[in-house]
């Protein structure tokens, strides 16, 4: 048995990435994982999960539309009777200087990492309070609240903007049994990374990979896997008495003072 046992997830941006790592482990610690994901990718990802023997269910549905998200959800209620998990995934993030950046992408940023989670949060919340138990984990970032690198100015605001969403909505839905906790992770070996260093560097990205694993005190990224550990956690009866509190995980990357403690 699993710390998940029996529970019914609902995990947005499953298709690839944190998401996926996140389903992987939870439908390994026992729950019925509802993967949502623009892409046509969660059907192969849900495949994939069900040949080793997890139990899934493959929506393509934009965060950004209440409507889909509402019928995917409903029909996943449906059929497994309850939702006791949501876990906001989904999101973007196009590194582009602010003078640069138009007011387009500024509010897709905000569309889809923040309106998203808002989306699916209200989609998922009413079966919650009808059983008044629920655990929700919104994927925020180190990004935004603690650290920041040229160009993220509009992902940056949207993952501030999700602790501001943890505890608030924490608040609200404790007396219902709710738990409401957010995940911040650092550097995490996803497509989404390994597509933008692509970018940067399109000879040699497993260099700026490197690069990123010797600035981190454990000198490595982290996995997909690492964030869905900590998000069963999370998920978990083993952390009822934990809501509204931010977690980082980030491999000691947002602790040094200077650059001097990296040194060799």
């Amino acid at each position: 048995m699993g710390i998940l046992d029996k529970k019914v997830a609902v995990v947005s941006g499953a298709a690839m990435g944190n998401g996926w790592g996140i389903a992987k482990v939870f439908g390994r610690e026992g729950a019925h994982v509802g993967m949502l994901d623009v892409s046509d990718e969660v059907f192969e990802a849900a495949k994939a999960f069900e040949g080793q023997g997890l139990r899934v269910s493959a929506y393509k549905v934009d965060v950004t539309d209440f409507g889909a998200v509402k019928e995917a959800v409903d029909d996943l209620a449906k059929q497994q009777g309850k939702i006791d998990i949501l876990v906001n995934n989904a999101g973007i993030a196009k590194l582009i200087p602010f003078l640069e950046m138009t007011d387009e992408i500024r509010d897709l940023h905000f569309d889809v990492n923040i309106n998203g989670a808002w989306n699916c949060t209200k989609a998922v919340l009413p079966f919650m309070v009808e059983k008044n138990y629920g655990k929700i984990v919104n994927i925020s970032s180190v990004t935004g609240p603690i650290v920041a690198d040229t160009g993220e100015t509009a992902y940056a605001i949207t993952k501030a903007a999700l602790w501001g969403f943890t505890k608030a909505l924490a608040m609200e839905v404790v007396r219902n049994n709710i738990n409401v906790n957010a995940i911040c992770p650092g550097m995490i070996d996803t497509p989404m990374v390994r597509k933008a260093v692509a970018e940067i560097m399109p000879d040699d990205p497993q260099a700026i990979i490197d690069a990123m694993a010797s600035g981190i005190p454990m000198k490595k990224m982290g996995t997909p896997e690492d964030i869905g550990e900590l998000a069963a956690f999370l998920a978990s009866d083993r952390a009822s008495y934990i809501t509204g509190q931010p977690f980082v995980i980030d491999g000691g990357s947002t602790l040094p003072e200077s650059a001097l403690s990296l040194m060799e």
